[in-house]
């Protein structure tokens, strides 16, 4: 949805520019490029997800659970760039859905990079790409805490559309996400990153050096197909064992139980909030 990270216009500027339940401990190996404690076991969704802005009442997600059409449900929990109120996202908020039988997607919408064209609150340059990344990383940690989302749960950093072919910015971008992956690591919550295929998810699915990386990889691409593989754009060995997700359509005005959400629609494969 447009204005889910971004405000409405800065996330179209930026874009101009360019089920069942497994718990498991798949994807450590991946998730980990350094020695790290014990990994509490990760907790995987396969099946339909939606997003929207403001997280739902409590009455729609009761209600669009008895409809059965969507399993996941991803919410906004922080990050200075992010485009709305959460009234109703708190910690009894989630452990209800959660007993509902949703499975939660935890975004953060951190800093964004240089050379984007929006008007965002909060940016990193070369010289704070580090610093601002393992920032943003302990607030995205201190507020799934407070939700209740416990370590081993995912957190994906939401990252807008940039010029990656501004190798400057794009270098910059890589150096925040990896300081980003590393400080989530470090206190064993999963790292996964949402971008556009085109963009910001191309640059760390094509990225030489994997070092740091997300163990994770939620891509934009708005081309209807509710599938995590058979129109993924990359090496075909990356992000395998349920370490993908799709978000194939934008904008969704969807009525379910009496309830009308405005959402945007995501094929998943991949992991879910550990909720405690």
């Amino acid at each position: 949805m447009a204005k889910h990270r971004l405000s409405r216009r800065g996330r179209y500027i930026a874009l101009a520019v360019t089920g069942g339940v497994v718990v498991a401990g798949a994807g450590v190996a991946a998730q980990s490029s350094m020695a790290a404690p014990a990994w509490p076991a990760q907790k995987t969704y396969t099946g339909r997800a939606f997003d929207a802005c403001t997280a739902p009442s409590l009455g729609a997600m009761k209600a669009w659970k008895k409809d059965g059409y969507y399993g996941g449900v991803a919410v906004y929990i922080g990050g200075r760039n992010r485009g709305c109120a959460q009234p109703n996202l708190t910690k009894s908020w989630v452990k209800s859905v959660d007993t509902l039988g949703w499975r939660v997607i935890p975004l953060y919408v951190g800093a964004q990079p240089p050379c984007q064209k929006s008007r965002n609150k909060e940016r990193f340059t070369a010289a704070t790409a580090a610093s601002v990344g393992v920032s943003n990383a302990n607030d995205a940690i201190a507020k799934a805490s407070a939700l209740g989302m416990k370590a081993g749960s995912p957190i994906y950093l939401n990252m807008e559309s940039y010029d990656i072919a501004d190798k400057a910015c794009n270098e910059a971008t890589l150096t925040y996400v990896r300081s980003f992956t590393r400080t989530l690591r470090a206190k064993t919550y999963r790292a996964g990153l949402y971008g556009f295929s085109s963009s910001s998810a191309k640059a760390v699915a094509t990225a030489k050096n994997r070092t740091d990386l997300p163990g994770n990889l939620w891509y934009a691409q708005w081309n209807g197909q509710e599938t995590t593989t058979r129109d993924w754009p990359w090496d075909p060995k990356l992000y395998t064992d349920h370490s993908r997700g799709h978000q194939y359509k934008a904008n969704s005005k969807e009525t379910r139980g009496g309830h009308t959400i405005n959402v945007d629609r995501n094929a998943w494969d991949a992991p879910v909030a550990v909720i405690g």
